[in-house]
C-alpha cells in the first residue's frame, strides 16, 4: 500500500517526493513522518512583514489591505495624516496568525541613522521589508535600504496612493493613464540609481487588482524560501484570476502529502483516532483554501462593493462553503464518511504486517479523495464568482 501512495506522486509537492525518494527510507512510519512535518511547515511556518516610510506615505492602510481589511474595520491599523506608530506595531493576520505584518515608525527625521534603526525595530524578526512613500524615495529611504542589504535582507520599494493620483490626473486634458504611471514610476527611480536601479511597484492599497501589486506578489514568490512562499500564497489577498490559480495550484499539491500524513494514524489501533485526524485534516485544508481563495464573508463584501455588484456576496450555493461560513465544520458530509470507513481502519490496524499496511492505505485515498472534491469544490466556487464579478480573465 505504501508502494500505491509513492506510484501516486505525479502532480505533487516535489519537496516532500524528492526528500521521501533520496532519503531511501521506504517505511511508512518515515515516510508519514516527513509529510507531517511537510503539512505542518505548510499549516504553521511564520513570515514576518516590515512595512516602513515617511510620515504620511500610506502605511497602515497598506498593512490594512495585506491583511484583507478595510481601514475602518474592526482590528485595522489606525490611519491618520499624522504619525500614528512610535514604535513597531504587529497585526496578525485574521485568519492565518502565523501570519503577520508590522507597521514600523516613520523614518522621515532628519538625524535618521538607519543602523540604530533597525536595531530600534529588532531587524531580525522580519523576513522581508517594504518601504513605502507616496511621493518620490528620498534619502532616508535610500540609507534604509542600504542598511538592509548590507545585513542581508530583501528590500521593496513601494510607491503608494497610486488611485489618488490618477484620480488627479483624469481632471486633466489628453489624459493617459500608462504615461502618468510611467511618469511616476521614473520620477521614483531617478533617487535610486545608486541602489542599482531597483524595481519601484505602484499600489493603491484600496485596490489591489490595479497597478503592480501582482508583481509584487510575484517577484517575492520567486525570492522567498519555498516554506515562507507557501504563507505567503495563503494570506495574501486574491488580487488576479492569475494569483487565484496559483492558490490553487499550491493546494493541490500539497494534497498528497496531507493524505500520506493522515496514514501513518490508521496503524495506531484505537477506535475513531484514525477518522478524527482525517477529519481534522480535511478540516483545516478546506478552511483554509476557504480563506485564501477570498471565499469568507469579508473578501465577499469587499469585491461586491468593489464591481458595484452587492449580489456578490450571497452567490456562493456550495454546501461546502456554507458549512465553513456557519462555522459547522463537524457537521460537514465529509464527516459521515470517514467515520464509516474508521471501523474498517480500527479492524485492519489490528492484523499484523499487511492488515496496518491495507488501513493505511484506506486512510491514504479517502483523504486524498475528499481533499480533492473539496478542493475542487472551492476553487470552482471562486472561479464563478470572479466570472459574476467580471474579473474572470487570467492575465
Amino acid at each position: 500500500m505504501f508502494k500505491f501512495a509513492i506510484q501516486n506522486m505525479e502532480n505533487q509537492d516535489p519537496a516532500v517526493v524528492d526528500a521521501i525518494k533520496a532519503s531511501g527510507e521506504s517505511t511508512l512510519e518515515k515516510a508519514t513522518a516527513k509529510a507531517k512535518m511537510k503539512m505542518d511547515q505548510f499549516f504553521n511556518i511564520s513570515l514576518n512583514v516590515a512595512v516602513t516610510g515617511n510620515t504620511g506615505s500610506g502605511k497602515s492602510s497598506f498593512v490594512n489591505a495585506l491583511r484583507g481589511l478595510k481601514d475602518d474595520d474592526v482590528g485595522a491599523a489606525p490611519t491618520g495624516v499624522t504619525e500614528t506608530t512610535m514604535e513597531p506595531v504587529m497585526y496578525e493576520h485574521p485568519e492565518m496568525p502565523n501570519v503577520k505584518i508590522w507597521d514600523l515608525p516613520g523614518i522621515g527625521s532628519p538625524n535618521f541613522k538607519a543602523k540604530k534603526y533597525l536595531k530600534d525595530v529588532k531587524f531580525d524578526t522580519y523576513d522581508f521589508f517594504i518601504i513605502l512613500t507616496s511621493v518620490r524615495f528620498m534619502e532616508n529611504d535610500i540609507m534604509l535600504a542600504k542598511e538592509i542589504r548590507k545585513q542581508k535582507k530583501g528590500f521593496y520599494f513601494v510607491r503608494s496612493k497610486i488611485d489618488n493620483d490618477i484620480s488627479s490626473e483624469k481632471k486633466k486634458k489628453g489624459f493617459d493613464e500608462q504615461k502618468v504611471l510611467s511618469i511616476i514610476r521614473e520620477d521614483c527611480q531617478k533617487n535610486l540609481k545608486e541602489l542599482g536601479d531597483p524595481k519601484v511597484f505602484l499600489i493603491s492599497s484600496h485596490d489591489l487588482e490595479e497597478y503592480d501589486f501582482e508583481s509584487l506578489q510575484n517577484i517575492l514568490e520567486d525570492e522567498l524560501p519555498e516554506h515562507k512562499k507557501y504563507a505567503l500564497l495563503q494570506s495574501w489577498p486574491v488580487c488576479s484570476a492569475a494569483s487565484l490559480e496559483k492558490k490553487i495550484s499550491m493546494f493541490k499539491r500539497m494534497i498528497w502529502a496531507a493524505s500520506l500524513a493522515s496514514a501513518g494514524v490508521a496503524v495506531v489501533p484505537l477506535p475513531g483516532l484514525s477518522a478524527a485526524c482525517d477529519l481534522g485534516i480535511v478540516v483545516l485544508f478546506v478552511s483554509r483554501c476557504y480563506y485564501a481563495f477570498g471565499l469568507d464573508e469579508r473578501s465577499l463584501t469587499r469585491l461586491s462593493e468593489k464591481v458595484s455588484k452587492p449580489h456578490l456576496k450571497d452567490l456562493p450555493k456550495s454546501k461546502l462553503v456554507t458549512a465553513i461560513r456557519e462555522k459547522a465544520q463537524t457537521r460537514l458530509q465529509v464527516s459521515a464518511a470517514v467515520a464509516t470507513i474508521a471501523t474498517v481502519e480500527y479492524f485492519l490496524s489490528l492484523l499484523p504486517g499487511l492488515g496496518s499496511a491495507a488501513a493505511a492505505g484506506i486512510s491514504f485515498a479517502t483523504t486524498q479523495y475528499l481533499l480533492r472534491e473539496g478542493l475542487n469544490d472551492l476553487a470552482n466556487t471562486a472561479r464563478e464568482i470572479r466570472k459574476a464579478a467580471g474579473l474572470a480573465s487570467v492575465h
